[in-house]
């Protein structure tokens, strides 16, 4: 059951689509939202090494000004976007604007969210300083999930792709989608990749017989290759809308929490991806 969604405005050119697709969330569930901003004065204010001369301590003095002005008026344009949006919808929501390290608000507030809405590329830095290459990595390895991650186009979610790998952690994710009733109209298709495929479409079987004991529709597949090769050609030829990935259990911090494949995919994906474990 979802009831409290963590909206992350991120930036104004993404705060449209992450507000639309939590709001689509909201009227399913009846839950309210609660929009964040972030300024993180730090990367803010960090000019980088500066020659020494005359009037170099007032041009940097300078740029920091310009910067957060320029954030506060991303923030302000933010704010107005998800307020108009959700009053224009009739959903209930709030605004808090924080101060300091982003990771760690975000994994402070999910504590009492069921679930969190993110931009897949502009999170935090409302495009005034460039996003760190790994801004959601780090936001999943500080325990912000699951979360929905998403692209600047809002999409509607009617067919949703559940990449599964065998793993627990795998089960885990697509567990948690469907107990926690996202888009319960939504066709369901659950691929694996590589291997053996008759052990493939035994290991789908046993993952949609759970997600049909859910109320789900779904169907299989097992298709052959690597699935960090395979799995968004695959995704956009059945033109999934969301993608459902959970972690392989390789050896690495990240890859404990998160999996080659769905590091492949918050790394390359175009499309919504619904992350768990």
């Amino acid at each position: 059951m979802i009831k409290r969604l963590l909206v992350g405005l991120g930036t104004t050119r993404t705060a449209a689509s992450v507000t639309a697709h939590a709001i689509d969330l909201a009227r399913a569930h009846g839950a309210e939202l609660l929009g964040v901003t972030v300024t993180d004065t730090v990367r803010l204010d960090w000019v980088g090494p500066r020659p020494m001369g005359v009037g170099v301590d007032e041009a940097s003095a300078e740029l920091r000004r310009e910067r957060h002005a320029r954030v506060d008026a991303d923030i302000a344009s933010a704010h107005t976007v998800f307020a108009n949006r959700c009053r224009a919808a009739g959903v209930a929501h709030s605004i808090t604007d924080e101060v300091g390290d982003p990771f760690e608000i975000a994994a402070d507030l999910i504590r009492y969210h069921d679930m969190a809405v993110f931009g897949l590329q502009d999170l935090f830095e409302h495009a005034v300083v460039p996003e760190p290459a790994d801004a959601l990595e780090r936001l999943i390895a500080s325990g912000v999930r699951p979360i929905l991650a998403v692209p600047e186009q809002h999409r509607p979610i009617a067919r949703v792709l559940v990449a599964y790998s065998g793993s627990l952690e795998s089960a885990k994710t697509f567990k948690h989608f469907a107990t926690s009733g996202v888009y319960a109209p939504a066709t369901i298709r659950v691929v694996t990749f590589g291997g053996d495929p008759a052990a493939g479409r035994r290991r789908c079987e046993q993952a949609a017989e759970f997600l049909r004991a859910h109320g789900r529709t779904v169907d299989t597949d097992a298709v052959p290759g690597d699935p960090r090769e395979e799995l968004l050609a695959y995704a956009t030829r059945w033109n999934a809308d969301l993608i459902v990935a959970g972690n392989s259990g390789r050896n690495m911090l990240l890859r404990k929490l998160f999996g080659e494949t769905a590091l492949t995919l918050v790394r390359e994906s175009t499309l919504p991806l619904y992350l768990s474990q």
